[in-house]
């Protein structure tokens, strides 16, 4: 049991993105432009009477705006009331009530203007109002005597409120009341009682009235209902305590939400059901509430009118209401006017189209004027919902309010008319990084501005070719989408934004990088309590990216438990309870990506001793029926053992012994902790009962079948579904049905009484009675017209409820006439879009499904060869009158007709219509070989493209040469005439790999490449290379086309020699020295030098010659802790040099102490020591001989020198004897407290040794690359040397110590 699943956040960057798009250019705000307003308060603003009222007007423009305020219709001045101001550098009124004033008094409807030079923009009509919340009227209530089965509705009546209160019942302890499908509160607030029982009884109904706005709550006086019982108890069908009557009428407004609420009486308490007439609920946009005594469908548009059916039915029968629902809609947009920026000449329009229901009316507007009034402007038109503007000039621009509106509202959007001539440029921020996850999206930007309106093209790379093809898709706002991400889509790409007054470019980068993986996911686990638990969740992500691990249990936050342990890649649980039952989530996030996998935890009780054993319940018994009703009957049982697992339901299945004896239908299901249930029965069934037992561990045997039951006959409750009418010839209408099931007939002789006649036309039903068919078939109709068919059950008691009638149609027949005006407009080479006129609904003699275009090519206008003419189809559903031709052959004429389809088959065709197509871009060359290689020459042989799609004018070949680290030269270019079919290139480098471009070319443009690659052989002759020498920028060479296909003198092109270069110039330095290294590629036998000079510094620099050809130099005699500056060059290549490098040394070391243990005097010293102490260990030898004791090894003991060092564990070694590498550490200066690690290993600071001690001997090797051999191996990063020194100095104590 377990689940993964990802998300990518490009993806939802994505959805944000495209909403974007649609947005208007925006103008930076350094330029000149008209206000725009930014913020307002919204159209009906009701405030609290207690604070300061804030109405909200925000603008930007070039000049900043200035704002003004109407109210009611007049100018407002707000310098003549002291409790109104304005904020500084804003339209914003602030209201001062809190200070003496009066909200009644500022109720009105108030319009904002924003005006600078260039325009005028106004606000919404905002209307103020503060709320209210009224008290309750006085009322006398009466105390409620019911009877028990009784319906009842509890009056709430609460006051009248702005807005309107949230009403709610409570009792005195102010807990609400509780509610269910037999009491519940309606949409009015009162609280209804389907029938009321004993329990009801209670004094304190109270209901309560919320006013949010201005967080007051009220409540009406208690109401008192008391219940008496009278025995028995009558049942009674539905009857609907609102709405009342059969029929009803409710308008909504388009985009609201449509509440319709019925509220039944009766006992048993009814079931609501909700139906359209004529049509579905809308699938995810209906809801149920109140115990289904309530619809809401959200968002409800004009296709949601119609008649809603409430049904309400218990055992006794049922009742219904029909609401007749009309969808009106205020004004809404459908093209709604964006702001236009033109340049001085340039032509425009604004449009502006809503709809409504009624439709809207369309005014315009000029700087908050209405247009008829407002001053002339010659290049300025109104027609209708559009202004259309031609050769503008600056003193055209100014704001433009188009205004919407119908009974139920308007609409009002401000849209400026901006002139401007500015060249463009880019907003997006230079060098943007752009990181994206492998195969998902990429939307890399290019914001821009300019008037005209700039054109943008994209290129990869610094010089790439410009971006074209389906795998690119281009926005009208500049980005750059590539749909599905690949490794080698990162790169830089370039935008570049041109108009008629100049040019931009831009660059960005693209990473894309791997996704994020779970690789070993957790698992499904069953523990027992008091164990211990863990869940994997290993991943794999991209090494560039930091990913957070997150564990969640049941969707929340881990519990705060010390006994969760959440590791790298798991999730340890310790001490398991029951209450750690759950599913566990693994949720890794990056910043690009996120992914997730999830397994449950099941927590069982640990085993006894004995072990409990778990089972299936044994099935229950002694089944009783009692209640005997015609539509209801009681079943109880005694339940079986339940075998250490609790049962937790019963299930109820019923036999038809009338009808389907032997086979049990399954009735009903009730909680384990029930034994009783309260059954629905139908007509005409003779019913017995049998009950299954279900624990976790699976179902019971069933029980015993319980006694039988015959319940009555009665007329047919229900009428056949499924009621259609089609012909399945011209001439005929075949009726169908569902029939009804064998305990639906609800008696014997069920019958089916089938009734049809022609639709909009007065004739009377013809009808036939039939049985034990579903099936009937009217011959001798009309072609393909309209009927109303019902089909009613009826058996010996009579008929079922009149039918709903369905409307059929007879059979098809052959469309009778062909499409006609059939234009093809060709869109480009391999697009075509086709127009014809529909043809007259009579004519299609049935239902129309749409039209088929066929077409063919007839030929290629480039080979005129004919071949297989090879027809294709296109399908346009519905009634349109285009389509588009995708995937036609360039350059080639084309035939295609129309037809219409209906259920039947196809019409007659159109006459066949005649096009052609462009010429486009031709396929590769179908083959290109290279044959022939010699010392300096290739020969070049290619294959025409197979789809040359137009006239061949040239073919385009390009190469480079290859070195050996697979770096590609120069470029160079050539154009072959198109007759042509081989080349010879001459005078080319030998043994030196080519790289080959090849691609052929129509008057459209260049067509897709192929590549080859070829090497020049090997000189082998001994021929010498061709010189590089000071001032050779290019060597020639020679080309020549076949000799059978030319006899024209071949024309000389040069192509760019490899220069020589030196590359990857390292230095590793120490205090006093540095050693250089380097790589060079060209002609053997090069002399090198090395220049070098302290950094930042005028001073010229300093030559050093290198002996031979070694690719590496020792720099000697520098100054500690001083930066320089150092590059390489070659003798006789004049100007070539490597780049520059730089590097420090490293600083100045204390100077080394006096090593006593390579000083004569003391070593002679030392041996004097050494041979008394042999002498005493002879005596004493001696002496122990002859029975004496010397206690040398007691004093030794007791008083232990702690200068004496014993053999090191840990290294081996004498204590303070070392080997050579260790020996440079006794020269250095000491630290308190450290100690030398145990490895022996010496950090490069901790070594003063340098190649002024080793030369160049056996101690200071170099590797062939010219670096130094042990601690001088290049690192540069400077360690801590804390911790590395020993914490003694010498001393001749210790050196007496190791030397013995």
């Amino acid at each position: 049991m377990m689940k993964k699943k990802s998300i990518s956040a490009s993806k939802a960057s994505l959805v944000f993105f495209l909403c974007q798009m649609i947005s208007a250019l925006d103008v930076p705000l350094d330029l000149s432009q008209p206000p725009t307003i930014t913020q307002q308060s919204p159209k009906d603003y009701i405030v609290d009477p207690r604070e300061n009222i804030v109405i909200q007007c925000e603008a930007k423009g070039k000049p900043p705006p200035s704002f003004s305020w109407t109210r009611n219709g007049t100018h407002f001045d707000i310098d003549k009331d002291e409790l109104v101001t304005m904020k500084p550098n804003s339209g914003t009124l602030v209201i001062n009530i809190m200070n003496g004033g009066k909200a009644e008094a500022y109720e009105g409807v108030y319009q904002c203007t924003a005006r600078n030079e260039r325009g005028a923009a106004i606000s919404n009509n905002i209307v103020i109002r503060p709320s209210r919340s009224p008290l309750w009227t006085k009322e006398k209530l009466e105390p409620n005597q019911v009877r028990e089965g009784d319906s009842l509705v509890l009056h709430c009546r609460p006051p009248v409120g702005l807005p309107p209160p949230i009403i709610f019942w409570m009792d005195n302890a102010f807990q609400r009341l509780p509610q269910s499908e037999r009491v519940s509160q309606g949409l009015n607030g009162d609280l209804y009682f389907s029938n009321v029982q004993p329990e009801d009884t209670r004094e304190d109904y109270i209901c309560y009235a919320r006013f949010n706005h201005t967080q007051t709550i009220q409540q009406k006086q208690p109401i008192s209902v008391k219940v008496f019982s009278t025995k028995p108890v009558t049942e009674r069908p539905p009857i609907l305590l609102t709405p009342t009557g059969t029929t009803s009428n409710k308008v909504e407004l388009r985009g609201n939400v449509l509440l319709l609420e019925c509220i039944a009486a009766g006992l048993p308490t009814p079931v609501i059901r909700w139906i359209k007439e004529g049509g579905e609920l809308p699938a995810n946009r209906t809801f149920f509430e109140n115990f289904k005594k309530t619809l809401k469908i959200v968002d409800v548009s004009e296709a949601d009118s119609g008649n809603y059916k409430c049904i309400a039915r218990n055992i006794l029968g049922s009742t219904h209401h029909v609401i007749s629902v009309t969808v009106k809609a205020a004004p809404y947009w459908i093209t709604a006017p964006r702001n236009l920026v033109l340049s001085p000449g340039e032509d425009g329009s604004l449009i502006c189209r809503a709809n409504g229901n009624p439709k809207p009316s369309i005014s315009w507007l000029s700087n908050g004027v209405p247009i008829a009034i407002a001053p002339e402007d010659p290049s300025r038109k109104v027609d209708g919902d559009t202004i259309i503007f031609s050769a503008v000039q600056e003193r055209s621009s100014a704001v433009y309010q188009c205004n919407a509106s119908n009974e139920y509202g308007y609409l009002l959007a401000n849209a400026f008319v901006n002139v401007l001539a500015e060249p463009p440029r880019i907003l997006t921020p230079a060098n943007k990084l752009y990181q994206v996850i492998l195969d998902s999206p990429a939307l890399i930007d290019c914001a821009y501005f300019g008037s005209p309106k700039p054109e943008i093209e994209w290129f990869k790379g610094v010089k790439g070719s410009i971006l074209r093809g389906n795998e690119y898709v281009f926005h009208d706002n500049g980005t750059l989408e590539i749909p599905v991400a690949q490794k080698d889509s990162s790169g830089t790409y370039t935008c570049v934004a041109r108009n008629e007054l100049g040019k931009i470019q831009n660059e960005v980068q693209l990473e894309v990088k791997d996704p994020t993986l779970i690789i070993k996911q957790p698992e499904y686990k069953v523990i027992q309590r008091y164990g211990h638990v863990s869940f994997e969740c290993i991943i794999k992500h991209d090494s560039t990216l930091i990913p957070t691990v997150i564990w969640l249990k049941d969707n929340d936050e881990l519990p705060d438990d010390e006994r969760f342990l959440v590791g790298k890649d798991n999730l340890t649980i310790m001490n398991v309870t029951d209450k750690d039952d759950g599913t566990y989530t693994c949720i890794v996030n990056t910043t690009l990506d996120s992914v997730s996998a999830s397994a449950v935890l099941t927590v069982v009780a640990a085993p006894p001793t004995p072990a409990i054993i778990y089972a299936r319940p044994n099935p229950p018994f002694d089944l009783e029926l009692t209640g005997q009703l015609e539509r209801s009957i009681e079943l109880s049982w005694i339940p079986g053992d339940e075998n250490n697992s609790p049962i937790t339901s019963f299930v109820i299945e019923y036999e038809d012994g009338l009808h389907e004896p032997g086979v049990w239908h399954y009735q009903t299901e009730v909680p384990g902790s029930q034994t009783t249930v309260q059954l629905k029965l139908s007509p005409y069934v003779n019913y017995s009962f049998r009950v299954i037992a279900v624990n976790e561990i699976g179902r019971s045997q069933p029980s015993e079948p319980s006694e039988q039951y015959l319940t009555k006959s009665a007329n047919p409750d229900e009428n056949p579904s499924n009621v259609q009418g089609i012909g399945s010839e011209p001439d005929n209408l075949v009726i169908t049905w569902e029939s009804l099931k064998g305990f639906q007939s609800n008696g014997p002789g069920l019958q089916y009484k089938v009734s049809w006649r022609q639709k909009d036309v007065d004739d009377e039903w013809t009808s036939v009675v039939v049985a034990n068919v579903s099936k009937y078939i009217v011959s001798g109709t009309p072609t393909f017209v309209p009927y109303e068919i019902k089909v009613q059950a009826l058996n010996d008691l009579g008929y079922a409820p009149e039918p709903s009638e369905v409307i059929g149609h007879s059979g098809e027949d052959l469309p009778m006439v062909a499409p006609g005006n059939v234009q093809v407009h060709v869109i480009n080479s391999t697009l075509a879009k086709v127009h014809w006129d529909p043809v007259p609904l009579k004519s299609v003699r049935g239902h129309l499904q749409g039209y088929k275009v066929y077409y063919w090519k007839v030929q290629s206008l480039s080979r005129r060869s004919k071949r297989h003419i090879e027809k294709k189809i296109l399908t346009f559903r519905g009634n349109k009158t285009f389509g588009m031709l995708p995937g036609l052959e360039p350059y080639s004429s084309y035939k295609l007709n129309v037809r219409v389809v209906n259920g039947k088959g196809e019409g007659p065709a159109s006459p066949d219509k005649v096009f052609k197509t462009p010429e486009g871009v031709p396929s590769s060359p179908s083959f290109l070989k290279i044959t022939n290689p010699t010392l300096d020459s290739l020969t070049l042989e290619w294959g025409s493209p197979t789809h040359p799609n137009g006239i061949l004018i040239s073919y385009i070949l390009k190469f480079q040469p290859i070195n050996n680290t697979h770096e590609l030269g120069p470029l160079v270019e050539i154009r072959i005439p198109a007759n042509e079919s081989s080349l010879i290139l001459k005078n080319l480098n030998y043994s030196t790999r080519y790289k080959f471009y090849f691609n052929a070319q129509t008057s459209v443009g260049s067509g897709s490449q192929i590549t080859e690659e070829a090497v020049t052989i090997m000189d082998e002759a001994g021929i010498p290379r061709p010189a590089v020498g000071a001032g050779k920028g290019y060597s020639e060479t020679l080309f020549a086309t076949s000799p059978v296909m030319h006899t024209v003198r071949p024309t000389f092109y040069k192509v760019q020699p490899l220069y020589p270069r030196i590359r990857n110039v390292t230095t590793a330095a120490a205090e006093t020295y540095a050693n250089i290294s380097w790589e060079y590629e060209g002609p053997d036998h090069a002399n090198f030098y090395v220049e070098y000079g302290v950094a930042g510094s005028k001073e010229d620099w300093k030559k050093e010659i290198v002996n031979g050809s070694r690719s590496f130099f020792v720099l000697k005699g520098l100054t500690p802790g001083t930066a320089y500056k150092v590059r390489v060059g070659a003798e006789g290549l004049s100007g070539f040099r490597s780049s520059e490098d730089v590097f420090e040394t490293g600083p100045a070391m204390a100077s080394r102490q006096v090593d006593i243990a390579t000083q004569g005097w003391f070593i002679g010293l030392m041996c004097a020591v050494a041979l008394l102490i042999l002498i005493l260990l002879i005596v004493c030898f001696i002496r122990r001989n002859k029975g004496g004791k010397y206690p040398v090894k007691e004093k030794e003991d007791a008083h232990a020198d702690p200068e004496i060092q014993p053999m090191k564990e840990d290294d081996g070694t004498f204590g303070e004897y070392r080997s050579l590498e260790s020996d440079a550490e006794d020269h250095k200066p000491l630290k308190k407290g450290s100690r030398t690690p145990s490895d022996r290993t010496v950090k490069k600071e901790d070594s003063d040794d340098s190649l002024v001690d080793y030369g160049e001997g056996v101690n200071g090797q170099f590797n062939e690359d010219g670096s130094f051999i042990g601690q001088y191996s290049g690192k540069k990063e400077k360690e801590p040397a804390e911790g590395n020194e020993s914490s003694e100095a010498p001393s001749p104590v210790n050196a007496m110590n190791s030397f013995v």
